[in-house]
């Protein structure tokens, strides 16, 4: 084995730098080109507001926030509520029929006796939401993340597909 030269020390100290250096110019790209998150422009705020049976339907309601809004038997019917907010809402006798709840944010919220029929809820978050006597034909809850408990009692009346993503019901529930 051959002992370290000066210039080979030299050689990997110059090549530690440059890539520390290379680092540090991409880290700066990087946080000067970032922009911070913005609430989406011209998103609706319902927040704590009672909507009691007001009429959503074929509403774009798109990022729309409605957290403890009280919404007992309000039409959303066909309404895009694509990444909306419902936590804590309270949506008994509601109706949903076809509308689009792709991603949204459904935590603890009550759909007793709400119309799912033919939403789409793909990829929504439906943790410790009630569904009891939810009519839920062709709805779509593909990726949808759902209590087990709750899966079980919507499997028990899961039936139909739907007619714009061509999934059943049950094969979105992954009923067995």
């Amino acid at each position: 084995m051959q002992p370290l030269t000066l210039k080979a020390i030299k050689n990997f100290v110059g090549r530690v730098l440059s890539a520390i250096l290379l680092l540090a110019l991409a880290w700066l790209w990087v946080m000067l080109s970032a922009t911070p998150a913005f609430a989406q422009a011209g998103a609706i705020n319902y927040t704590n507001i009672n909507l009691e049976n007001r009429d959503f339907s074929n509403a774009d309601l798109v990022g729309g926030v409605f957290v403890a809004a009280e919404m007992r038997g309000t039409n959303f019917q066909g309404a895009d509520l694509t990444n909306a907010i419902l936590t804590k809402g309270v949506l008994l006798k509601a109706n949903l029929e076809g509308a689009n709840l792709t991603g949204a944010l459904v935590d603890r919220v009550t759909l007793d006796e709400a119309n799912l029929t033919n939403a789409i809820l793909k990829e929504a978050t439906l943790t410790r939401t009630r569904f009891y006597d939810t009519t839920i034909t062709g709805a779509d809850f593909t990726d949808a993340l759902i209590d087990r408990y709750e899966v079980a009692q919507l499997c028990q009346r899961a039936e139909g597909v739907n007619p714009v993503t061509g999934v059943s019901t049950r094969d979105s529930l992954g009923c067995r």
